[in-house]
C-alpha cells in the first residue's frame, strides 16, 4: 500500500512539474524568450503532446523551420503538432497548404475540444498569409467552450489587431484582464494599444502594471523605451532598453533589438557599435544594414547611410519586410547628398522624389494622413520646403482629424518654399478651421507682404492690424515685420499719420532701423522744404 502511494505521489509530482514547465515555456515563447523556452520544454517533449507543439513554437521564433518541422513531425496525427506544422507551412509561403490542414483540425472538433479552435486560430494570428477573420470566428467559437480562458482572449485580442479592429482588440485584452491569469502579458497589449493611439499617459500607466504583474517580462521595458522616446525623454528610453536587453535571453535577435532602441534613444554611434560587433560575429541579416543606415544619416555620415541603406535593400529579399520608414530615410538620404554632391544634386533631388512617393505604395492600407506626414517631413529635413507644405497639404486633405500644427506646417513650408499664393489658401483655411487661433492672422499678413512685396497693395494691413490687436503677447521680431510692412505701405499711399505711427513702433524697437530713419528722415526734409515756401508766401 505505501508503494502504491509512493508511486501515486511521485506520479502526481511529474504531472505538477510537467504542467509548470508547459506553462512557463508558453509564457517565454508569449515573451519572445525562445532559448527560455525551448531549455523548459526539451526534458518534457517527448512526453507531453503540448510540450512538444510549444518546442516546435520556440524554434520557429528562432526561425529553426527545419528543426520545427522535425519536431511537428514526431505524432503528425496530434492537432498541436498538425498546427504547428501549419505555421512551418505559412513560413515557406505555402498558405493554401496550411489553410486545408487548420481547416482539417476544426472539422474534426468534438463539442468540448476548445483547444483545436484556438490552435488553429493562433497559426494565423501569428504567421502571415491566413485569413485573419477564420482566426476571429474560431477565437470566439473556443470562448463559447471555454469563456474563461485569458490566453484566447489575447489571442482574440492580436487577430482583432491584425483586422486593424483596435476597439475589439482593446476589449479583448480587457476581458483577459478580468480573468486575471495572464494580466503582464495582457497589460502590455493594452499599453501598446493606447502608445498606438497617442494615449502616452494610458501607454505608460498599462506598461508599469505589466512590468507589477511580471517582473521577468521584457515586453513593457521594450515597449517603454519605445514611449519615452516619443516623448523626447531619451535617458528613460536607455535606461528600459538596458532593463530589456538585461530580461531577455540576449539571443541575436533581441541584441538586435537592443541595437534599435539604443538608436532610438538618440545612442547612434552606440547603436552602429552593436550593429558592428553582431557583423563581425557573422551575423548578416538585412535589418543590420538598415540600422546603420539610419544611425549614420542622424550622425550626418551621407556617403555611409546611402551604402548601407543600399546593402540593405539589396539583402532583403522579401518585399514584404521593407517598411515605410526605409523609403523615408533613403528619400532623406539622398535629399542629404544633393547637398553635399552639388554636381549630381539633380539626380540625387530625383531620388529622393521616387523614394519619398514610394512610401505610399508600400503599405497601400497604411493610414494615408500618417504617410503623407512622414513625407513632408522628410522634405522638410532635406530643406526641400516647397514640397514639404505640398505633402503637410495632402496631409490635412486626408485626415479628417488634422490638427492646426498640420494646418500650420501646410501654411509655412509653402511659405518658406516661396509659394506665396499657395500659402495664402493654406493660412486662409486654417482661419477657417482654426478661427480662435491666435497665429494665423500674423502668417496671413506676413505671406500677403510677400505677395505685396513693394507694399502698394496693402493686401496685409488688415491680418497685420487684426494680429497686432491680440491680446496674446508678440516677438519682438513679428512685430518688426508687422510694423515695417504697416510703415512701408502707409508711406507708399502718402499718409504721413499712419505712415510715421508704425516707423516710431519700429524706431522704439530698433533705433538704427535703416528703413524706418530713411522715411523718417524724408518726412523731416519734406517739412523743411515746406516750410521756407509758407513763410515766403506770407509777406
Amino acid at each position: 500500500m505505501k508503494r502504491l502511494i509512493a508511486i501515486a505521489v511521485a506520479t502526481s509530482l511529474a504531472f505538477h512539474v510537467g504542467a509548470q514547465s508547459v506553462q512557463e515555456g508558453e509564457k517565454m515563447i508569449n515573451y519572445g524568450r525562445f532559448e527560455s523556452a525551448k531549455k523548459a520544454l526539451e526534458s518534457i517533449a517527448g512526453k507531453e503532446d503540448q510540450a512538444n507543439y510549444l518546442l516546435g513554437l520556440s524554434e520557429l521564433g528562432m526561425e529553426n523551420k527545419d528543426a520545427a518541422r522535425q519536431i511537428f513531425s514526431k505524432n503528425p496525427e496530434n492537432f498541436y503538432n498538425q498546427a504547428g506544422m501549419a505555421r512551418v507551412l505559412f513560413a515557406e509561403g505555402k498558405k493554401d497548404e496550411a489553410a486545408k490542414q487548420l481547416l482539417a483540425i476544426v472539422d474534426k472538433a468534438k463539442k468540448k475540444e476548445w483547444e483545436k479552435y484556438k490552435v488553429a486560430a493562433d497559426a494565423i494570428t501569428y504567421s502571415n498569409g491566413g485569413n485573419i477573420q477564420d482566426a476571429i470566428t474560431w477565437y470566439q467559437k473556443a470562448l463559447e467552450i471555454n469563456p474563461g480562458e485569458a490566453n484566447t482572449l489575447i489571442g482574440l485580442g492580436d487577430a482583432y489587431l491584425k483586422a486593424r479592429d483596435g476597439g475589439n482588440a482593446m476589449s479583448s485584452y480587457e476581458k483577459a484582464v478580468e480573468k486575471g491569469t495572464n494580466n503582464s502579458l495582457a497589460y502590455s497589449k493594452i499599453g501598446s494599444l493606447w502608445y498606438a493611439a497617442h494615449k502616452y499617459e494610458d501607454a505608460l500607466k498599462n506598461y508599469n502594471l505589466a512590468k507589477d504583474q511580471d517582473p521577468s517580462n521584457p515586453l513593457p521595458y521594450k515597449e517603454l523605451a519605445n514611449a519615452y522616446y516619443r516623448a523626447g525623454k531619451y535617458d528613460n528610453a536607455l535606461t528600459n532598453s538596458e532593463k530589456f536587453l538585461s530580461l531577455s535571453d540576449k539571443s541575436i535577435d533581441d541584441q538586435i533589438t537592443y541595437a534599435n532602441l539604443l538608436f532610438l534613444s538618440k545612442k547612434y554611434p552606440e547603436a552602429q557599435a552593436k550593429i558592428q560587433e553582431l557583423i563581425g560575429k557573422g551575423v548578416d541579416k538585412p535589418y543590420l544594414y538598415r540600422l546603420i543606415g539610419y544611425s549614420a544619416y542622424e550622425t550626418k555620415d551621407y556617403e555611409k547611410a546611402r551604402t548601407n541603406m543600399q546593402q540593405f535593400f539589396n539583402k532583403q529579399k522579401d518585399a514584404s519586410k521593407i517598411i515605410g520608414d526605409d523609403y523615408i530615410y533613403y528619400g532623406k538620404i539622398m535629399g542629404a547628398m544633393a547637398g553635399i554632391d552639388t554636381p549630381h544634386a539633380k539626380m540625387y533631388n530625383d531620388s529622393a522624389d521616387y523614394y519619398f512617393n514610394q512610401v505610399t505604395v508600400v503599405d497601400p492600407t497604411a493610414n494615408k494622413a500618417t504617410l503623407f506626414r512622414q513625407i513632408a517631413e522628410g522634405y522638410r529635413e532635406t530643406k526641400e520646403y516647397a514640397k514639404a507644405g505640398e505633402w503637410f497639404g495632402k496631409t490635412v486633405a486626408a485626415d479628417t482629424a488634422a490638427t492646426n500644427l498640420d494646418y500650420f506646417n501646410w501654411g509655412l513650408y509653402l511659405y518658406y518654399g516661396k509659394k506665396y499664393q499657395e500659402a495664402a489658401s493654406a493660412f486662409a483655411a486654417m482661419k477657417t478651421k482654426f478661427p480662435d487661433e491666435a497665429i494665423t492672422p500674423y502668417w496671413q499678413g506676413r505671406t500677403a507682404a510677400a505677395i505685396d512685396q513693394d507694399a502698394k497693395t496693402g493686401i496685409g494691413v488688415p491680418f497685420y492690424k487684426e494680429w497686432l490687436a491680440s491680446p496674446k503677447e508678440h516677438k519682438d521680431a513679428d512685430l518688426m515685420n508687422a510694423y515695417q510692412y504697416l510703415g512701408y505701405y502707409y508711406y507708399n499711399t502718402n499718409n504721413e499719420k499712419e505712415a510715421m505711427e508704425w516707423i516710431n513702433k519700429v524706431l522704439e524697437k530698433e533705433p538704427g532701423n535703416e528703413f524706418a530713419n530713411q522715411v523718417k528722415d524724408y518726412y523731416a526734409k519734406s517739412k523743411a522744404k515746406a516750410a521756407p515756401a509758407k513763410g515766403k508766401g506770407g509777406k
